[in-house]
């Protein structure tokens, strides 16, 4: 117990007598009011665990029934809220726009066979018009707190069943020359690429720099373009409009002069590579 003499608190002033509490006393009168806790309640650990992941390991567009099965088994049901996923393109894009359920109430009209066997599942469509190559499956379960926890990943290989053709490469746009100066330069490149199967179709645009007097191939081939509207980065004016471009950036200094054999050609997701456009550029 904390005693406070009250007597050394008491002030005299001209107009008579005032209490006034110090900052001590407050202090200590308050840490004595302090009680503490030994118990602190967390909330109780989630008990679920996965036991199946299912989506083919391939799947191939097929008219009329281009619909994928995704399916995730769990135990202890009764702790799970609710299940879904999200569906990314090789591309790395989103094709859901919002999350697709899983359910386990034996509704075939989700793609769910039998209800209460702990096996979540659902269904969606894959277009023929979405690029070959990779996709990934990311499966998330919400608890009964209402918390959401990522728990698992699949891949699969999608075929849109179309005929793979090449792409084409034209309509190159770079300079013949270009001056060492006693500031950086920047060059301007633009290509434009056309796939008969699609834009989405391209993995890659990009050319290959030999370098004078020999065409030793440069160390950072192959050199990536870009067709993603950044113009600041990339030079690029407008995104997803089938015009590649690149920033060259020669500086004042360690530039070899002479003449430069540049190769531009875009490959495929399917591997095909197009026609090759090669343009000679004099560095001097």
């Amino acid at each position: 117990m904390i005693f406070i003499n009250m007597k050394k608190i008491i002030l005299k002033t001209r107009r008579g007598i005032l209490f006034r509490s110090s900052l001590l006393f407050m202090l200590l009168f308050l840490s004595g009011c302090v009680k503490e806790y030994d118990t602190v309640v967390d909330p109780p650990e989630i008990n679920f665990r996965v036991t199946y992941v299912g989506v083919a390991d391939s799947v191939k567009y097929v008219p009329g029934d281009s619909v994928t099965f995704i399916r995730l088994g769990l135990t202890n049901p009764s702790s799970i809220n609710s299940v879904h996923v999200n569906i990314y393109s090789s591309e790395n894009k989103k094709l859901n726009n919002v999350p697709v359920l899983l359910k386990d109430n034996g509704d075939l009209t989700v793609g769910d066979y039998i209800q209460g066997d702990s096996i979540y599942s659902g269904k969606f469509p894959l277009s023929q018009f979405y690029p070959n190559g990779n996709y990934r499956v990311e499966y998330f379960v919400e608890d009964k707190y209402s918390t959401t926890t990522p728990v698992a990943v699949k891949m699969f290989t999608y075929d849109n069943a179309q005929s793979n053709l090449p792409p084409v490469v034209s309509n190159l746009l770079a300079p013949d020359s270009a001056a060492i100066g006693s500031q950086a330069v920047v060059l301007l490149l633009t290509l434009d690429v056309y796939d008969p199967n699609g834009l989405n179709d391209i993995e890659l645009v990009y050319y290959n720099s030999f370098i004078p007097p020999n065409g030793t191939p440069a160390l950072a081939n192959p050199i990536q373009m870009f067709d993603d509207g950044l113009i600041l980065e990339h030079g690029d004016s407008v995104a997803g409009d089938g015009t590649y471009s690149r920033l060259v950036i020669l500086p004042s200094t360690g530039v070899t002069t002479g003449i430069y054999r540049w190769e531009f050609q875009a490959r495929d997701r399917g591997k095909k590579q197009s026609n090759v456009i090669i343009h000679n550029i004099k560095i001097y």
